[in-house]
């Protein structure tokens, strides 16, 4: 039996959001891999077989992963959002280039879904309805001097910012140098939404002031979008809608 491998993206929570084409590949797939949670979401069936690891594991699930499909296996690496934001694409990768050369002969895909950034975007309006960034506030795998210096450096470009992990029990600390770095380079009034648990029951979606917003506002499943100088809030009956529009001055 030929074995492939495919990265998939199970959307920021509802499952209306998964792709078909993610559907059919988790249909046909006789391994999943991923971290716990997101494996949990693939509902369990017979001739399926799901490996859930820690959230620190991605090498050694990726090396699992490649290692099941080269035995025959049809395995679907899942991540949350898309794979390759911030996700298993490229632990996937980093692990095939460094790895078992037989590795390289197997038919591997990345399949998208629909990121955060985007889930959230479309819940609040149109945030990045211009040119935009998105970084991650993590300090796991890069210096805080590094994430510091990509902030400035997109709000001087005037980016609008998406923000994905900006704080956790861990790094209690990373999103309120975020806020102070924002603050001494952008003015008061700059919009800046807080989308946490897009399309779950617990989503909630909150629309400020950068004077206004205060660190507890995020945790690890807060998307945060910041506006560029162009963003503008539109208010009527029921919640608010934010948008940047398409053109530039």
């Amino acid at each position: 039996m030929n074995g492939w491998l495919k990265i998939v993206g199970l959307g920021p929570g509802a499952e209306a959001m998964i792709t078909p084409e993610v559907s059919a590949a988790l249909s046909d797939a006789t391994d999943v891999v991923g971290y716990v949670p997101y494996v949990n979401r693939v509902a369990p069936r017979s001739g399926l077989v799901r490996h859930g690891s820690d959230n620190r594991e991605e090498i050694r699930r990726a090396e699992q992963a490649l290692k099941l499909a080269l035995e025959g296996h049809r395995v679907v690496v899942v991540s949350s959002g898309d794979p390759g934001v911030f996700a298993m694409a490229s632990a996937v990768f980093e692990a095939l280039e460094a790895g078992d050369a037989a590795w390289r002969t197997l038919d591997i895909q990345v399949l998208p879904g629909i990121s955060a950034m985007l889930a959230a975007s479309a819940r609040a309006g149109a945030p990045l309805g211009h040119d935009f960034c998105c970084i991650n506030l993590s300090d796991n795998l890069k210096p805080w001097a590094l994430i510091e210096k990509r902030l400035r450096l997109a709000v001087e470009a005037d980016f609008a910012m998406a923000f994905y992990n900006p704080r956790s029990k861990s790094r209690p600390v990373g999103f309120e140098r975020t806020l102070e770095v924002l603050r001494e380079a952008c003015e008061p009034e700059r919009l800046i939404i807080f989308a946490r648990a897009v399309s779950t029951p617990e989503e909630s979606i909150r629309v400020t002031a950068l004077k206004d917003a205060t660190p507890e506002m995020a945790d690890m499943r807060t998307l945060v979008i910041v506006g560029s100088r162009q963003t503008r809030l539109i208010d009527r009956d029921g919640e608010p809608l934010v948008y940047t529009p398409r053109s530039a001055s």
